[in-house]
């Protein structure tokens, strides 16, 4: 029996790309202020950024898009996308945003505000700005193994409980309105959640009457992770498996540009009436009706069939293991990347891969810099960049130093992940020829998406 395990899918449509010499790049990155989120698409060979609205659709997909019904109100699609929710989710209000970060926004207006705490797995970027821009407080509570890069564990991506039963007891249950999830564990390396941890912070919750919500994004990918390594799992199917997760939470956000393999689209799902209510009315002021909530019809169509393709276990056999594999051709030549890889992306160790470049010269730009002038490769830096602070003029370094390479769903072939390992390997080989980077620019919010960057001079 062959070992291979090759793409489920066959190639219907194909776009070029555009091959360009590194003396182009130096010119682009400059012009862009060396920030990669400003380089144009046109001029990146593999673009590993996000795996966030970037996947290829499918001809089923591209069949509902063109059946979709463009009604502003009660349209055909959101109610085929409505039964797609709660088949899966089993929740009873349903509210459609543009992406993620709008059923963010909304969810936070509506719990968050000043004095109040919400705890998390670990917050990733709009997570974190939307629960701080209502005024909240936004704590992260990893598990200490989900730090150390280098260590295996089944689950890296789990909260740590005793941590959050503290926070429960010095805060008190009244200013933590909410206490979210992350699936997986972005921040951490793409890390699963076992359905144990999920149980017993359900469970914790309930102790003190706070709701659980589930930043669900990568739910797929962390119902096959759980399939895979948690006892009790394995003649399960992944529906199933998500559908249980989503039994022990009271809601969820979901950018339904991951799992949902659709390029824009997401939704808030939750069971509490009176918090539903406040949010469809902020929804009409900002996204749109309830039953469009911003999208196209077409769009809500395809994220319903988008769900179901999505729990297609050769699908998510082929997803998981291409990451893997990806991860295993840099480990073979001693690139430090967080193990075990996780499900969307191979994350770099920036701290080991440039120990020379110190926190507050943003290790993770400088190999994301490099990776694009090198290959044409843009990835994105998580680190000190995205989340350290500067408090009282004394820089707070991220805990994590990390470069994520995004896998797109079914958009790149394995020579395309070959070509990428191929150019980090080279990279890694003279490391230490890297500069630091210094930031010149900066927004009050989300600074890493248009922040200004320049190289240091190179230490004697």
């Amino acid at each position: 029996m062959t070992k291979t395990i090759i793409e489920p899918f066959k190639i219907k449509s194909v776009e070029p790309i555009n091959f360009t010499t590194r003396g182009y790049r130096e010119k682009i990155l400059r012009e862009a202020y060396y920030n990669l989120f400003s380089v144009k698409a046109e001029d990146v060979l593999i673009d590993l950024l996000t795996d966030s609205g970037t996947a290829a659709m499918s001809s089923k997909q591209w069949a509902a898009i063109m059946d979709g019904d463009e009604s502003y109100a009660g349209s055909r699609s959101f109610y085929k996308f409505e039964e797609a929710v709660k088949g899966l989710t089993g929740f009873k209000h349903i509210i459609p945003t543009h992406q993620g970060r709008a059923a963010e926004k909304i969810l936070f207006t509506v719990v968050g505000g000043k004095g109040k705490i919400i705890p998390n797995n670990t917050h990733f970027d709009t997570t974190r700005a939307n629960v701080e821009f209502s005024g909240a407080e936004a704590i992260d509570l990893p598990l200490p193994i989900a730090l150390e890069t280098d260590k295996y564990a089944d689950f890296k991506g789990d909260i740590e409980l005793n941590r959050l039963e503290h926070l429960i007891k010095k805060a008190g249950a009244s200013d933590i309105p909410i206490c979210m999830l992350t699936l997986t564990n972005n921040s951490v390396g793409g890390q699963p959640v076992s359905m144990k941890n999920i149980k017993e912070t359900k469970a914790l919750l309930q102790k003190y009457d706070i709701p659980l919500f589930l930043d669900a994004c990568r739910f797929a990918e962390n119902a096959y992770f759980i399939k895979l390594r948690e006892q009790g799992y394995k003649d399960k199917s992944v529906r199933e498996i998500a559908q249980e997760m989503f039994s022990h939470a009271d809601g969820c956000t979901m950018s339904a540009k991951k799992d949902a393999l659709v390029n824009i689209g997401g939704f808030l799902a939750l069971n509490d009436e009176k918090v539903a209510e406040k949010a469809r009315s902020l929804l009409i002021m900002t996204e749109g009706f309830p039953t469009y909530g911003g999208l196209a019809g077409r769009d809500l169509d395809a994220m319903a069939q988008g769900l179901m393709e999505v729990l297609d276990e050769d699908y998510l056999k082929y997803r998981i293991r291409s990451i893997e594999y990806f991860g295993e051709q840099l480990r073979n030549e001693n690139v430090p990347i967080i193990i075990p890889t996780g499900g969307h992306a191979v994350f770099i160790d920036a701290k080991k891969f440039v120990p020379h470049i110190p926190p507050h010269e943003y290790p993770g730009q400088a190999i994301a810099a490099e990776l694009y002038l090198e290959g044409g490769i843009r990835s994105v830096e998580i680190g000190s960049v995205m989340f350290g602070k500067t408090i009282d003029g004394k820089f707070i370094p991220s805990n994590l130093e990390l470069v994520r390479l995004a896998i797109p769903r079914r958009v790149y072939t394995q020579s395309h992940i070959d070509y990428a390992s191929e150019i980090i390997i080279d990279l890694f080989k003279r490391r230490n020829t890297m500069p630091g980077y210094s930031i010149t620019y900066e927004p009050p919010y989300l600074r890493h998406f248009t922040a200004h960057f320049k190289p240091n001079a190179p230490k004697q």
